[in-house]
């Protein structure tokens, strides 16, 4: 992957957020205690490599939180293969994102659907018209824009695989993004690119409205070919220009996804987690915070596999106890941020 940033529509900005993550134009901070404002929390799993489990654990990130009386909405973002519906054992919806992308809907919020468990409502992307599966510029704001109205105390997006505009633009918007991998080399690539391609597309944001796009451009143009790190692109700009170069810090700070590790099954796959903290600091000059991690459970599989709808009291103990960990501090933060928010 290169670091030329995109000669596309610019990247959709909005109000800070605890995770400094940014949304469309003008659409509104998310409300502190959910209802009308909107969600208190809206979380985004992605990682961008299929396979990782990534619509497993929104799922399942789902059923804990409304098992501790959260009220929660899952919103299948993956536009182009959707399948939450099938993990909850759920029919095809009879509308789905698509309708409110092609206008169908007004509100985004009459979509959602009951789902077998109590507290926790779908947005499918099931049954999603072709052209909805890679929305245009504006239709992709209005859709963000509704999210982050959503009346619920968590909004869950379960993200496509790769790093198009589209699927990064969903990981910024959210308040927390979580990056999801597996112990195997391809699913570390591809997260480590995914990071790479969310924070240059954050760069491009803060670089456009704080009148610095050109220069960074410029720095990306001067070192040819050779991929730039974003704290090898802070400290440049910074050379040439003391307050881009500040701006950038600030935003390099503030990016800090947080790392789940999905499907452990041996002691050494733990590892990974401490592992890949120390080099997107080393190589990127980012910062990881560590999740936790979900162990490979048959009986997640086995349910999967079978087509039957997941069920806190169906999952393993190992996963069902990491799970309500990983949920904790996940809500944790969110408490903190809030304490922290002016």
């Amino acid at each position: 992957m290169t670091t030329r940033l995109a000669q596309e529509a610019p990247a959709p900005r909005a109000p800070s957020t605890s995770s400094g993550a940014s949304t469309a134009d003008g659409g509104g901070a998310p409300g502190a205690d959910g209802g009308a404002g909107g969600p208190r929390r809206i979380i985004a799993v992605g990682g961008g490599k299929g396979g990782s489990g990534k619509s497993l654990v929104a799922t399942t990130l789902g059923l804990a939180a409304a098992r501790r009386g959260r009220r929660a909405i899952l919103v299948d973002c993956d536009l182009g293969g959707a399948n939450l519906h099938s993990l909850l054992g759920m029919d095809y919806p009879r509308a789905s994102i698509s309708d409110f992308i092609l206008r169908r809907a007004e509100r985004l919020e009459d979509l959602v659907v009951a789902t077998p468990v109590p507290g926790l409502g779908l947005i499918s992307g099931a049954r999603n018209a072709i052209q909805a599966a890679n929305p245009l510029h504006q239709q992709k704001l209005r859709l963000m824009r509704a999210v982050q109205r959503l009346d619920a105390e968590v909004v869950i997006l379960d993200l496509g695989a790769g790093t198009t505009s589209n699927v990064v633009d969903f990981f910024l918007l959210a308040d927390f993004g979580v990056l999801v991998v597996v112990p195997e080399p391809t699913s570390v690539e591809n997260a480590y690119r995914f990071l790479k391609a969310a924070f240059l597309r954050r760069v491009k944001a803060v670089a456009g409205d704080a009148g610095f796009r050109e220069l960074v451009e410029e720095v990306v143009r001067s070192r040819g070919q050779r991929p730039l790190t974003p704290a090898e692109l802070a400290a440049e700009l910074a050379a040439r220009d003391a307050a881009a170069g500040a701006a950038l810090e600030r935003e390099l700070a503030g990016f800090r996804p947080l790392l789940l590790v999905n499907q452990v099954r041996e002691a050494k796959d733990l590892a990974l987690q401490d592992g890949m903290v120390a080099a997107a600091r080393r190589l990127f000059g980012l910062d990881l915070v560590s999740l936790g991690h979900l162990p490979y459970d048959d009986h997640v599989w086995r349910a999967v596999r079978a087509h039957q709808p997941l069920s806190f009291e169906q999952l393993g103990k190992p996963f069902a106890g990491e799970l309500d960990g990983v949920v904790g501090r996940l809500l944790d933060l969110a408490s903190t941020a809030r304490v922290a928010s002016p």
